[in-house]
């Protein structure tokens, strides 16, 4: 490569992160990530650790100032309740319980 192509390379990339404001941009989430809404990811996750179960309640709230979706699952008897953050998808809850009524 010729040292004219080099400096218009250089000056390109020097002007792109003039523009978007370089490494000042956060990265996206991982549910940005995979195209989905970030409940529909939590949904997902959350289906991974209950597999089987199905889906009764989806609720977005916010828990010690992270925000989170909480997803609830049933399969026979079992109750699942499982909460996602939504800025990393980590399961931060998890409880599962026997309904013997």
């Amino acid at each position: 490569m010729n040292t004219r192509s080099r400096l218009v390379i250089a000056l390109g990339a020097g002007a792109l992160v003039v523009l978007t404001g370089g490494a000042a941009q956060a990265a996206p989430s991982p549910a940005a990530a995979h195209g989905k809404s970030t409940c529909e990811r939590a949904v997902e996750i959350a289906k991974k650790k209950a597999p089987g179960a199905r889906v009764t309640d989806v609720e977005r709230e916010r828990e010690h100032g992270r925000q989170v979706c909480q997803v609830e699952l049933e399969k026979g008897r079992w109750e699942y309740e499982v909460h996602v953050a939504l800025d990393s998808g980590k399961i931060v809850k998890f409880e599962r319980e026997y309904d013997d009524d």
